[in-house]
């Protein structure tokens, strides 16, 4: 089973719903804390499943289950937290939600995880994908 994981910023439009064509990505699990923020532009919750629709036959769902809380993603952006301690907390809150027990494996087949940064080294969304590696197995993990 492949998971895809990408982050919105430095991307145009154009690359960004080009390589989730290209990869066959089938349904984008958007699992941002704050899918609706301004500074998402194309990617704002309100118009993103619009736009993965009509130009790429994508699915879209919002798992807010698999995003950081507003405290462990404070102590990191906004207060200047070390890398390691953020991702301490944040694979501490999967455990605590049991994500992987919480979703079918079959949401994830041909998925691609979806949050803002632009590469994975310091997004919660290679976290969220190796953890989920961890649990189950055959799970093949592909940053767009």
């Amino acid at each position: 089973m492949k998971v895809f994981t990408i982050g919105f910023t430095q991307k145009s439009a154009e690359a960004f719903f080009g390589r989730l064509q290209q990869a066959g990505v089938k349904r984008l699990l958007d699992i941002r804390l704050n899918p609706g923020s301004q500074l998402a532009g194309f990617a704002k919750q309100r118009d993103l499943p619009f736009f993965l629709r009509a130009l790429a036959g994508i699915d879209y769902r919002h798992l807010p289950e698999l995003a950081p809380t507003r405290a462990i993603l404070d102590a990191y952006k906004k207060h200047g937290g070390a890398w390691a301690e953020y991702e301490r907390r944040f694979l501490a809150l999967l455990r605590e939600r049991q994500v992987e027990s919480r979703f079918a494996p079959a949401l994830f087949e041909s998925a691609c995880l979806l949050c803002s940064e632009p590469t994975p080294q310091h997004c919660h969304r290679r976290l969220v994908a190796e953890y989920l590696q961890r649990h189950w197995s055959g799970l093949e993990i592909v940053h767009l």
